[in-house]
């Protein structure tokens, strides 16, 4: 029996009878500018961080390499989350959440670096240990612990937009025909 035209639009459809990157190319294209106007236009709305620097790679991620471990929607939320709050902690504890970020000053001071490079690494550690590999988290982690988005309000709004983009995988990504998982990868 011929495939119908919603299946012959489906990815593993299109992925056996024209060329993959051609096909993986378009599906980021078409994925990452709808998502990208989805939450930017939610940003501009609310006037609130909900599009950030680290949101690009995971959307890359979620829309090219979606059935890898570090691309579950399990893996996405805890690292972005683990991140923040290893950023946030670290800040704290420095005494640096009232400080304006580096950037903006156009000075970096080594308080400031040592909150980077130990927030950077305790995501790691923790993400490695709890096995919710996602490497744009740390992306999250330096954004957060050099100050750039800081406020506890902000930091909310961060992880929303990342469970935003999650619904938006699963929902695209299930769509396309691609086995994407619920939360995470079948062992």
């Amino acid at each position: 029996m011929a495939p119908g035209l919603i299946e012959r639009l489906r990815l593993p459809y299109l992925l056996k009878h024209y060329p993959s990157r051609v096909i993986w190319a378009f599906f980021v294209f078409v994925n990452g500018f709808i998502t990208m106007a989805i939450l930017g236009g939610v940003a501009v709305a609310s006037k609130t961080p909900f599009i950030f620097p680290s949101l690009g790679p995971t959307a890359l991620l979620l829309f090219f390499n979606p059935e890898t471990r570090a691309a579950s929607p399990r893996s996405t939320l805890c690292g972005h989350a683990i991140g923040i709050v290893c950023a946030y902690a670290l800040l704290r504890l420095m005494g640096l959440t009232a400080e304006p970020p580096g950037i903006q000053t156009g000075v970096l001071h080594a308080q400031r670096v040592i909150c980077a490079s130990l927030s950077l690494v305790s995501t790691g550690v923790l993400m490695v240990l709890l096995d919710v590999w996602h490497p744009p988290a740390g992306a999250t982690t330096l954004i957060v612990s050099l100050g750039i988005i800081a406020r506890p309000y902000h930091l909310l709004v961060i992880e929303l937009a990342v469970a935003l983009l999650v619904f938006q995988a699963v929902l695209i990504n299930r769509a396309a025909g691609l086995d994407y998982p619920l939360w995470s990868l079948k062992e």
